[in-house]
């Protein structure tokens, strides 16, 4: 599966676009706030049905245009070519289509086109709250477990009731936990299945994680990524009843797989803490490469990857590493951003990975380099 043709109309900064990709290495190179990670993130739209970066839907609307849209052909070996669209307008809801016809639910679209992004931002993954880990462990899985993604929605669904319903608590000062029971059944229900395939997840991902550590930081400490739940001494019946006083003073649900959370460890040690800002690096950059892997093991064929900028931090040593890990066959499709056109072209001097470059100026792109 990639990605051959994308054509944009007034998404972020870009006014339009039609481009043409390579089956393997495609760069977008420019100065910083030229649009090259908008490119990418109108990729990750056709994937997701949303932005990567959390963006309310119309905020990606072109200053003073009415619409985007976001059409992308997928082509694959075995099968006729794919079409995906995505059209946003100000007066109007979302529209997102498959091959010309539209979902009633987002959700069935999601593990169509697999793809793993790796961003600066992933640098948060390990300073940020634990709402981004969770997100993580929650995306990686439902890109290849429909029935995860089904469980997660409907324990989310169940989770906003049963606040609102705690919140009503307090404004008429009156309890009623028959009502309560309702939600906390629902939550019981899904956060089981949930739990239990987060432990699974970890458990098959650890060792492909420490391989890529392993490739793109040379050395050989032991990564770890540990599940954090309080379902693992009791049930989530048991948590809701022992804080239900906790719960009806704040007017939220104070535990379940919502508050779950990951450590990340480097040779037994607090990554946030004592990693080093390279050792932090090559620790995101190896967790999306193992996303990437495990997702390709789950589903057989290769997702599409993004790198955004990923190069700044990293040695020339370590880039060139790299981008001859991602440009082999078994990394299918790859789309890189950086800022140094000449950095890139010497990247492809003295290999023989095919790719293109295009060069990107105040939203404008062009193809100046393919082969």
């Amino acid at each position: 599966m990639y990605l051959k043709e994308l054509r944009l109309a007034n998404f972020k900064n870009c006014e339009s676009a039609d481009l043409t990709f390579s089956e393997n290495v495609n760069c977008f190179v420019g100065l910083n706030g030229a649009g090259k990670t908008n490119i990418l993130d109108s990729i990750y739209y056709l994937s997701f049905c949303k932005s990567f970066f959390g963006a309310t839907d119309k905020l990606n609307i072109r200053h003073d245009q009415d619409f985007f849209s976001i059409h992308g052909t997928y082509g694959f070996d075995d099968k006729e070519n794919e079409l995906v669209s995505c059209v946003q307008k100000r007066d109007a809801k979302k529209s997102f289509r498959f091959n010309k016809k539209e979902y009633d639910r987002l959700s069935d679209h999601i593990g169509k086109f697999p793809l793993v992004m790796i961003s600066p931002y992933d640098r948060d993954l390990i300073n940020d709250g634990s709402e981004l880990r969770r997100k993580f462990i929650d995306g990686v899985i439902s890109q290849f477990d429909p029935l995860y993604l089904s469980a997660l929605l409907k324990y989310n669904r169940a989770l906003l009731q049963r606040n609102m319903q705690l919140r009503q608590f307090a404004d008429t000062h009156h309890f009623d936990r028959s009502l309560l029971q309702l939600w906390d059944d629902q939550l019981c229900t899904c956060a089981d299945d949930i739990h239990l395939k987060r432990k699974q997840f970890l458990e098959e991902f650890h060792p492909i994680f420490q391989h890529y550590y392993e490739v793109v930081s040379g050395a050989k400490e032991k990564v770890q990524v540990k599940y954090s739940s309080k379902l693992d001494t009791k049930s989530l019946h048991q948590l809701l009843e022992e804080n239900l006083q906790q719960d009806t003073y704040s007017c939220y649900t104070n535990v379940g797989i919502h508050k779950d959370d990951l450590d990340f460890f480097l040779d037994g040690h607090p990554l946030k803490k004592f990693g080093s800002q390279g050792q932090q690096k090559s620790f995101v950059v190896s967790i999306r490469l193992a996303q990437f892997e495990y997702n390709y093991q789950k589903i057989g064929y290769k997702p599409i990857l993004l790198l955004d900028d990923i190069f700044d931090k990293l040695d020339d040593q370590r880039v060139m590493k790299l981008v001859r890990l991602v440009g082999d066959d078994h990394f299918g499709q790859v789309f890189i951003t950086d800022t140094q056109q000449q950095r890139i072209e010497r990247l492809f001097e003295d290999t023989n990975i095919s790719h293109r470059i295009f060069e990107v100026e105040a939203g404008h792109v062009k193809l100046i380099e393919h082969e």
